[in-house]
């Protein structure tokens, strides 16, 4: 039997061959496939946990992370996508818009361009509309502006201290916000990550 995912609003939808990349084929249902997931992630923070040093600004460990977080459930993780999706920019686009990416947040932080705060939000922002990987971009992007932050001396933030994975007011808040991020209006973005933070309604 094959797995039939149910996709939470602004998730990307799988497809055909993103499906055929599963590992363990006794995943069927989304429930078993996030389970599964949720597993694999705990060993990536383990992970991250014993490793001595990283950089979050090199493109090459975010690769590596994508592949920690879901290399236990998918044959394609830590590879950039090669088809089009609903969301991010062409396939083609993508390796140099990694290292754009890293290369200008990195001027950020040492010209202190924005409070480290801004500059996290930033970051999330368009690790998500660049939309690297064929599916996990938002939980890869969740972590690595954790890393980046606490790279920075600055306490992560708490991503509204809900789930974020599944549909509900959180989510839709969280998707709002990036969509308004797109026109280049962060200030929903940054109230959402703040507010949440301070355990506030944003």
């Amino acid at each position: 039997m094959a797995l039939k995912p149910v996709h939470a609003p602004g998730a990307t939808p799988l497809d055909p061959d993103d499906i055929a990349g599963l590992i363990p084929k006794i995943v069927t249902t989304q429930e078993e496939l996030n389970l599964f997931e949720s597993e694999n992630i705990l060993e990536a923070e383990a992970w991250l946990a014993s490793a001595r040093r990283f950089d979050v600004l090199d493109e090459s460990f975010a690769r590596a992370l994508h592949k920690r977080m879901f290399g236990k459930t998918w044959r394609w993780a830590g590879h950039y996508r090669t088809t089009e999706k609903n969301i991010g920019m062409p396939p083609e686009r993508v390796p140099v818009a990694m290292r754009d990416l890293m290369a200008d947040v990195r001027v950020q932080i040492e010209s202190q361009a924005w409070p480290v705060p801004e500059i996290a939000a930033r970051f999330h922002h368009r690790l998500t509309r660049i939309h690297a990987f064929a599916n996990g971009n938002g939980r890869h992007a969740r972590m690595m502006t954790d890393l980046l932050m606490r790279q920075c001396g600055v306490p992560p933030f708490t991503w509204g201290r809900g789930g974020l994975v599944h549909a509900g007011d959180e989510r839709t808040a969280y998707i709002a916000a990036l969509h308004a991020a797109d026109q280049g209006d962060y200030a929903g973005l940054l109230a959402f990550l703040v507010a949440r933070d301070r355990g506030e309604p944003a």
